[in-house]
């Protein structure tokens, strides 16, 4: 059969921009699948896919017309169910056959087979392959019901009695497998050849597709459209970098670049600018409003400073832009002048007059309002700052603490809750705040996502932890944990936060000891979530190292001890790592774990005293010796954090290990030899993981 390329277009009414990449990744992938799953397309077959504003489409090479025929055997029953003694087909076989368009003529070519412990019959048949057609429209039908819709729409059909739901209503469905139209439909739309360009700029209002091949170019040069997402991002990207003045370059914002991508069709990158006045407003206000609100591309200078110009990416391209270049110039002035009356009203009030009103304002219906919370966050902030720093530091984060929330009740920041934390640093500096408490305002919200910057000072730091604390600590005390996907409380984000901050900035803080210190701020307004937490971050963590390219096993056998110092947990991995490199780890990590295997079967209290009178046996003596020899040096270099070394310092106990286990029978009939063997390795289980678990190592 002859392949050709197959070409399937739904031309909508306008999309939802920052759904449409998704939405034409889905559509094409999910088309593609399904025609290949039906033998109608090869696993390689090349895919491309279009997604613009108004139209999702996918072009699938090497498609035919009609899969191949295949082979099938199915199952039919028992052979004690469909024969009688004497071989003839019993009614219930019968039955069965005809079910499946067959009669007693096929009885002959039935195949018996051990199907478990019995014998069945088989039916060996030739499934037809499905044409194009019918496997496009299958195809059309689960892709549609798979498109990773935000909100779905439901609108009437022209006959004025039909409803369908979908994104957005559709008015056009193109299907055509090289010349030929394939007769599918969806959405009460039969495929045909015609479709519409650019709303204002097309050559004609509706363009008939000469082929499947084709379709890009000719939606190109007639229908004034670039119709895939990833070309017209790339087109946007060189015009932006063209249109920016020598010296200037237009923010990098990928998410912004995506939906500009799929707000436009056939992009044209115009230069505008706003009086310089402006940008006497803190940059990040001016930068959200053109961002959030216009869509626009803020232009930088060399140092990152925000500049008077800006792109624009428009949708038509007349011959003199000057009208639309005035127009974006005109709309943006208002949302920049509303910027600069709100700076300017903000800085009327100090951020501390604003603190009592935050006693209004409602944190949680269980942990009362944001003035308790300051009160808290204050309180965790002192114990962590006094920790690190002393008086000092304490007294610094408890003032950032008291001022850090007091920027939610300003105008800006009520207008673009972005800015949080943000707004709070300049109106610090302005009240006369020290740098130090104006750079922690700033900063406590930070890490706000992976990948994020830390705070930039010591301060910041203590405030951020306080802040992530208070938040995990409550709510996990009221038992308001994530589950499964859902974690609308932002908890998970704010446990990576606390790890990156002990781990990155390698503080001497235990985890167990910042969770404690929590507590007594929240009275008796919340159950002990201790216990629950730790198993928390311990989960974060683990998943971070995984990802991070740590194995599974080395990541378990550090987070089996329940390491506090989480800026240790980095040196405890390559420590175990370069264990597992030494010859004598397998052994040593096998006798661990068959050591852990015998204490935990011991009943009552684990004897912990050694005798050396009872040591009877020659391996059981050499086995002290060596551990009372190597023990003080290995415990020696753990203190001192040199965990590799301490662990490298153990490797020599192999020998009379591996000896102890030939020659000594830990349950001896005596009472108190068994007690003394086990007392040896308590001792010996207790020096060999210190590090780290070393029977996760085990094979």
């Amino acid at each position: 059969m002859t392949a050709h390329t197959l070409l399937v277009e739904l031309f909508v009414e306008e999309l939802p921009p920052k759904a449409l990449k998704k939405l034409g990744e889905a559509f094409a992938g999910n088309l593609a699948a399904s025609l290949h799953a039906q033998g109608l397309a090869t696993a390689d077959a090349a895919v491309t896919a279009f997604a613009s504003p108004r139209r999702l489409g996918v072009q699938v090479r090497g498609v035919v017309s009609k899969a191949a025929d295949r082979a099938a055997q199915q199952k039919l029953m028992p052979v004690s169910v469909a024969l009688t003694a004497d071989g003839q087909p019993t009614p219930a076989l019968l039955k069965k056959l005809a079910a499946l368009g067959a009669d007693e003529s096929v009885v002959p070519r039935l195949k018996r087979a051990p199907d478990g412990k019995a014998e069945a019959l088989f039916l060996d048949s030739v499934v037809p392959g499905a044409t194009l057609a019918e496997g496009l429209q299958k195809a059309l039908d689960e892709t549609l019901a798979k498109l990773p819709i935000p909100k779905v729409m439901t609108y009437q059909l022209a006959d004025g009695w039909s409803d369908v739901r979908f994104v957005r209503p559709a008015h056009g469905l193109v299907a055509l497998h090289g010349r030929e139209v394939v007769p599918v439909s969806v959405l009460g739309l039969k495929a045909g050849r015609t479709t519409r360009g650019h709303r204002f700029e097309a050559a004609t209002p509706e363009l008939t597709l000469a082929d499947a091949d084709g379709y890009a170019e000719q939606m190109a040069s007639q229908g004034a459209v670039i119709a895939g997402f990833a070309e017209r991002r790339a087109e946007i990207v060189r015009q932006l970098a063209a249109a920016a003045p020598a010296g200037l370059k237009p923010i990098d914002d990928d998410a912004l670049l995506d939906e500009v991508t799929a707000l436009v069709e056939r992009p044209n990158v115009l230069a505008c600018h706003f009086e310089p006045e402006f940008l006497g407003v803190p940059q990040e206000c001016l930068i959200l409003t053109m961002k959030a609100n216009q869509k626009y591309f803020p232009l930088l200078d060399a140092t990152g400073k925000l500049t008077h110009q800006f792109l624009i990416v428009s949708n038509i391209r007349p011959e003199d832009p000057s009208a639309v270049i005035q127009g974006n110039e005109r709309v943006v002035r208002p949302r920049l002048a509303d910027a600069k009356f709100f700076f300017e009203q903000d800085r009327k009030r100090t951020l501390e007059s604003r603190v009592p009103a935050l006693a209004k304002v409602v944190y949680h219906g269980k942990l009362g309002s944001q003035g308790e919370r300051v009160e808290r966050v204050r309180a965790i902030a002192r114990s962590i700052g006094a920790q690190l720093g002393g008086a000092t530091l304490a007294a610094q984060a408890d003032r950032a603490a008291l001022l850090a929330k007091s920027d939610l009740l300003t105008d800006m920041v009520g207008e673009f809750p972005e800015l949080q934390g943000i707004m709070g640093g300049y109106y610090a500096r302005h009240d006369g705040e020290t740098e130090a408490v104006a750079f922690a305002v700033e900063d406590h919200y930070k890490p706000r996502f992976a990948g994020d910057d830390l705070p930039r000072n010591e301060t910041g730091l203590v405030v951020a932890l306080a802040d992530k604390l208070e938040t995990l600590v409550g709510l996990f005390g009221i038992g308001q944990l994530p589950t499964g996907d859902k974690d609308p409380f932002a908890l998970r984000r704010h446990a990576l936060g606390v790890i990156r901050m002990l781990v990155e900035r390698e503080l001497p803080l235990a985890l167990d000891g910042l969770i404690a210190a929590a507590l007594p701020a929240f009275g008796s307004l919340i159950q002990n979530p201790s216990a629950a937490l730790q198993t928390f971050f311990s989960e974060r963590l683990g998943g971070q190292l995984r990802d991070q390219g740590c194995t599974a096993q080395e990541v378990d056998a550090v987070l089996a001890l329940a390491p506090q110092r989480l800026a240790d947990v980095r040196k405890r991995l390559d420590a175990v790592r370069a264990f597992a490199a030494l010859p004598e780890a397998a052994s040593l990590a096998a006798a661990n774990k068959r050591v852990g295997n015998i204490l935990k079967k011991v009943e009552g209290v684990l004897p912990t005293a050694v005798s050396e009178a009872l040591l009877v046996e020659a391996a059981e003596q050499a086995l002290f010796g060596a551990l009372s020899s190597v023990q003080p040096l290995s415990d020696a270099l753990f203190d001192n954090g040199e965990y590799a070394a301490s662990l490298r310092e153990l490797a020599v106990l192999k020998a009379p290990v591996d000896a102890f286990f030939d020659g000594v029978m830990v349950n001896a009939d005596d009472p108190a030899l068994r007690a003394n063997r086990l007392a040896l390795l308590g001792r010996l289980h207790t020096a060999m993981n210190r590090v780290a678990d070393l029977s996760r190592l085990a094979t």
